[in-house]
């Protein structure tokens, strides 16, 4: 189905809009529900939702409450596997080893991620706080080690 091809449920899925300024018999002649003067009298008058006429409106009137997650939120440097395929076989890759070499900027505070997304096929030991079961599968599948730290 696309757009085009949409049509009304049978039996009245449409409704004919209001018919302003026909008369005083519909009762939205003349001024056509709009009221006298003002803002909302004018053409292309009309105030924005939440606008109190220029007092401090309502929401920040309100203090700011409630829970932040920010502040347990768990942060990791992240890595995919197929940016370790660099090393040699037998090297033992921590987090530090990556800082060093550049592969990562910083060292988040809960530690490192492996992903595994790309191709692996070094026998290497990766120690990292957290791996995903992807990356476990192609890192034992090659031959290497997965030590959670």
């Amino acid at each position: 189905m696309k757009l085009h091809e949409l049509r009304p449920a049978v039996g009245g899925g449409t409704k004919a809009k209001k018919r302003l300024g026909r008369g005083t018999a519909t009762g939205q002649g003349k001024t056509s529900g709009r009221g006298q003067k003002g803002q909302g009298a004018r053409s292309g008058g009309g105030v924005r939702p939440g606008f109190e006429g220029g007092q401090m409106p309502l929401m920040r009137r309100l203090p700011k409450i409630g829970f932040d997650n920010t502040r347990f939120e768990k942060k990791y440097s992240v890595i995919n596997i197929d940016r370790l395929n660099d090393f040699e076989d037998g090297t033992v890759v921590d987090a530090q080893l990556l800082k060093d070499r550049k592969v990562i900027k910083k060292i988040e505070k809960d530690g490192l991620k492996v992903l595994g997304n790309g191709e692996f096929n070094k026998k290497i030991t990766i120690k990292a706080s957290k791996f995903t079961k992807s990356a476990i599968e192609k890192i034992e599948a090659a031959g290497g080690k997965a030590e959670v730290i």
